[in-house]
């Protein structure tokens, strides 16, 4: 079973003492290059610090997960959030050798498509579209990359509801004056991703202070984002160089908009048609045509 260690390095750091030579070898390379260990095989770590690939499958085991896959995983879980960009960057470099990085990302953000299908409760989707229909206000708080999904969300949130708030995250204290009329009765959706936003959850936990429900769209359970959700969406976000790969997020929250809209589906149908008066008598969009 894999370690339930909050930090995997610091787990490393406490029993370097206990360590064989061999072991320790393997611990100060990952301490001093856990952005490229996180991304090489067991024989790769062993060859470049002098043992035997199974002296570094045993040197995972040994920090309490059943293999080197496990422990991988859990180093690159770890580094999404303490990585800084440039460390990403570097990072990176095993796509530099692809000849089809086009491929090579649409690949991985299917199979993180795959992964959300799997691992997405639906009962607590279900529970997030009842608390939604329920609220009287919904602020909606993204910030960082994770600005572009709010965004996306305010954007047709609009066309149901008729009372939403996109916070405008211009400054720390601008943040929290606009989450301060949230109270009971209303819903804050709180979007992050690593690495996690401190405005995000200090406005998360402001507002389930104040009485209002909060519901998180996060990485994974465990972290300070979803410690203070009263409903979890869990979606996977991989990094892909310095970039955040918000493929399998985005299209979570497109469910949910689907699901809204269909449970309000004669609201939304009368908007959208004094939409489409409105933006036919201003000429909104290109209806095409001879050139």
């Amino acid at each position: 079973m894999e370690s339930t260690r909050k930090s995997l390095i610091a787990g490393i750091e406490e029993s370097l003492p206990r360590m064989s030579k061999g072991q320790k070898a393997i611990a100060a390379f990952i301490l001093s290059d856990y952005d490229q260990a996180a991304y090489l095989t067991a024989a790769s770590i062993g060859d470049t610090v002098g043992v035997s690939e199974s002296t570094v499958v045993r040197f995972a085991m040994e920090m309490g997960f059943e293999g080197f896959p496990h422990f991988q995983k859990a180093l690159k879980e770890e580094l999404k959030v303490k990585m800084t960009a440039v460390q990403r960057l570097h990072a990176s470099g095993r796509l530099a050798g692809s000849e089809d990085i086009l491929g090579s990302v649409l690949l991985a953000d299917a199979d993180r498509l795959r992964r959300a299908s799997d691992s997405v409760d639906r009962g607590r989707f279900r529970q997030a579209v009842d608390i939604i229909l329920a609220a009287r206000r919904i602020f909606i708080v993204g910030v960082r990359s994770s600005a572009p999904l709010a965004s996306f969300m305010d954007f047709y949130f609009k066309y149901i509801f008729d009372d939403v708030r996109l916070l405008n995250p211009t400054g720390a204290s601008d943040m929290l004056e606009q989450i301060m009329p949230a109270s009971q009765g209303d819903v804050v959706i709180g979007i992050s991703f690593p690495r996690y936003s401190k405005r995000t959850i200090d406005a998360m936990k402001y507002s389930r202070g104040a009485g209002a429900a909060v519901i998180a769209i996060t990485d994974k359970d465990g972290t300070p984002v979803s410690q203070v959700a009263d409903c979890l969406l869990l979606a996977p976000s991989d990094m892909m160089s310095f970039v955040d790969s918000l493929t399998a997020p985005m299209s979570v929250i497109t469910a949910l908009i689907v699901a809204l809209g269909l449970r309000q589906k004669d609201h939304v149908s009368q908007n959208l048609e004094k939409l489409e008066h409105l933006w036919d008598e201003y000429d909104v969009y290109d209806k095409g045509g001879a050139g």
